[in-house]
């Protein structure tokens, strides 16, 4: 069958470009094209669009692949063995190192994120990121025996000293699950930070850090500050909230095998100055912070950028066992950064705080403690040590490969195919590319620095434009927005050709970034590559609640409370309808800012708009009520005043149920009875 595909493709595709090789249909296809990409001389390219952005279908059958897409991964005792959790893939691998190559593979829950095995190695726990669940997983046997529920969006994990305890950062509810391991029950729910990603336990069993990769939502023009989660592992009671000043993105903490320090690595975001200054080389910043142990300790960020290099998306972090070399992913340029805990430990104990707060925006300071760069395949993300130190793995996520590195001589001395497709599709290029800084001025930043997850980083910008200062712009998502031109708060591009193109160039990197291929890859990616999250939050089973319910009434309602009639161009339903829950048209709605220019918005989509905060095209509300209770008050954006506290409760629980109506076409056969869609 597909080898009649395979014919039929090549056909018709030899077909439709001899039509299109005579004018005048030569000249409409140019036309075409020209409107698409923005620009008078993108090569004519049919399969760009009318083949590569097929979603379903032969045709996308045949042009895409599954790949695995090694995320994070955990070391046997004996350093024989890697256990990777292939997060594409639904899988977790079994490696034999020695023979270097996959002896296992086990099939867990959706999106796995974290794996850790406890002391004997009897179990592997594996947290299930969009099934809201950590498997446990019998390693005599290579087999899942029993599945833990957690929060909404499970991601790292830690195990008490006792084996008894697991903590489970809960990325999407932001939130802590500590499990009873002996009975399978979560015993606790601690509060988090924004978007909790990483967990680990110190050296000496006492204490959790549990990293956030969002900043605390604030307003516009504060500084931001990302949260550090303490946690007494005994009591497991939060004990601190640390605010890391000006930093966001902290996926993975480690400590020194002392435990003296704790280090965490960051991205410094300058999002309060016009973007203009990336020609200064001065948009984002990377590094590392490093956290005291003791009272008071105090919190100091080191960059590990240089004058004219910058080390985008630092991702993972390890310390060696005998304490003296630290290694960082920087998953945006494919390289692992090597830094000398020695020259660190020095900085700390020569410098004044004034001398410390200026090496956090010090682009030298990385000079006195990198000691080298080692490049990878792409998009390095987990790292780990085997247990004598001498080895780092490396997830290589974009590569399905491992890297293994030599920790004495700082060379790749290996790579482990974990067995994924060969061939390079022009969507999986295009990931590639997302998750690359090689397209902006000096590596600064790469798309995913903006949208982790292809998401948004609920950061509020100001943008290079006309008017400096003027028409700050919250981050959208890029999350299932092929169908839901035009694109921008302001509508002004109507294809993501044109928003990734011109527009990327002239407003963000200030260089050329992708050439016409590139840019082919890359919105063939985005169109067909980026589904939302199941929302198992709010709605996991496509079955409203009660309150849920009433509040689809008040959405779909047509007339107040009064029984007067409300004008079509004012009800929720009119520019929010399904299945994307915008009309992708432009609309005023009584928003506008000192700020803003005079001008209309485009109707954003809402599934999942409960993970999106803060709201409004400047990020202004801090929560779905704030749109109308603070900023809404003149019924311009929906009639809502009519309506009691409890009805607009209900309208809000209404609005966080929304979810993706494409999502259970898009899992895998094995997961959707885990999911029982309805």
């Amino acid at each position: 069958m597909k080898k009649v595909y395979k014919i039929i493709l090549v056909f018709g595709t030899i077909l439709l470009l001899g039509l299109i090789s005579y004018s005048p249909l030569h000249k409409l296809a140019r036309n075409h094209v020209n409107y698409i990409t923005a620009t008078e001389d993108h090569p004519i390219s049919c399969n760009s669009c009318h083949i590569y952005n097929q979603k379903s279908g032969p045709v996308a059958k045949l042009i895409n692949a599954r790949y695995l897409s090694p995320l994070n991964l955990a070391v046997s005792n004996d350093g024989k063995k890697l256990y990777v959790v292939a997060q594409e893939a639904n899988l977790l691998l079994v490696v034999d190192v020695n023979r270097m190559k996959v002896i296992k593979k086990i099939r867990v829950g959706n999106q796995p994120h974290t794996v850790i095995l406890d002391r004997e190695e009897r179990f592997a726990y594996i947290s299930n990121q969009w099934s809201d669940n950590v498997m446990v997983i019998n390693l005599a046997g290579y087999r899942v025996t029993d599945t833990l529920n957690t929060g909404n969006g499970p991601a790292g994990l830690a195990l008490s000293a006792d084996g008894k305890s697991l903590f489970v950062a809960n990325s999407y509810s932001s939130d802590i699950s500590v499990l009873d391991l002996q009975t399978g029950e979560e015993v606790k729910r601690l509060n988090a930070g924004n978007n909790p990603a990483g967990a680990q336990m110190s050296p000496d069993g006492k204490t959790v850090l549990i990293t956030s990769r969002r900043a605390l939502i604030a307003p516009y023009s504060k500084p931001l500050l990302t949260e550090l989660t303490v946690i007494n592992a005994t009591t497991r009671r939060v004990t601190d909230h640390i605010n890391i000043e000006s930093a966001y993105m902290m996926e993975n903490v480690v400590f020194t095998p002392s435990g003296d320090l704790a280090l965490v690595a960051l991205v410094r975001p300058k999002n309060l100055i016009p973007s203009i200054q990336v020609e200064g080389g001065w948009m984002m910043t990377n590094g590392i912070g490093i956290i005291e142990q003791i009272p008071d300790g105090r919190v100091v960020q080191l960059l590990l950028d240089e004058p004219d290099a910058y080390y985008a998306d630092p991702s993972d972090i390890v310390v060696t066992p005998d304490g003296k070399k630290v290694f960082v992913s920087n998953s945006g340029v494919d390289c692992i950064s090597v830094l000398d805990m020695d020259s660190i430990r020095s900085i700390l104990s020569e410098s004044t705080p004034e001398m410390l707060r200026t090496f956090a925006n010090h682009l030298g300071v990385s000079s006195r403690f990198v000691i080298k760069r080692i490049y990878t395949g792409s998009n390095p993300k987990g790292i780990s040590l085997s247990p004598d130190g001498k080895k780092l793995y490396v997830a290589e996520h974009l590569q399905d490969r491992i890297a293994i590195i030599n920790t004495e001589n700082l060379e790749i001395s290996g790579t482990i195919d974990l067995g994924g497709p060969r061939r390079i599709t022009v969507a999986r290029q295009g990931r590639r590319l997302l998750n690359n800084a090689g397209h902006t001025f000096q590596n600064q930043y790469s798309c995913y620095t903006c949208h982790p997850d292809a998401h948004e980083d609920g950061l509020v910008y100001n943008m290079a434009s006309r008017d400096m200062g003027r028409n700050v712009t919250n981050t959208m998502s890029l999350r299932d927005i092929g169908e839901i031109p035009p694109y921008k708060w302001t509508g002004k591009n109507h294809s993501i050709y044109k928003q990734d193109g011109i527009r990327f160039s002239t407003v963000l990197t200030r260089t050329e970034p992708f050439n016409p291929k590139e840019l082919d890859a890359l919105v063939a990616y985005i169109i067909t590559g980026i589904p939302n999250p199941p929302n198992m939050m709010f709605n996991p089973y496509g079955r409203l609640t009660e309150a849920q319910s009433r509040g689809k009434i008040i959405f779909e309602r047509t007339h107040d409370a009064n029984g007067n009639e409300i004008p079509v161009s004012n009800r929720c339903i009119t520019c929010h309808p399904a299945p994307f829950y915008t009309n992708k048209k432009m609309a005023y709605v009584g928003t506008l800012s000192e700020t803003d220019d005079s001008l209309l918005f485009d109707t954003p989509q809402l599934n999942n708009i409960f993970a999106s905060a803060p709201y409004l095209h400047d990020g202004r509300a801090e929560t779905l009520e704030e749109i109308w209770t603070k900023y809404g008050q003149k019924d311009k954006h929906g009639v809502v005043n009519d309506l009691t506290k409890n009805q607009l409760n209900d309208l809000v629980e209404y609005l966080k149920s929304l979810r993706d109506p494409l999502y259970e076409k898009r899992i895998p056969e094995v997961n959707r009875a885990a999911f029982k869609f309805n």
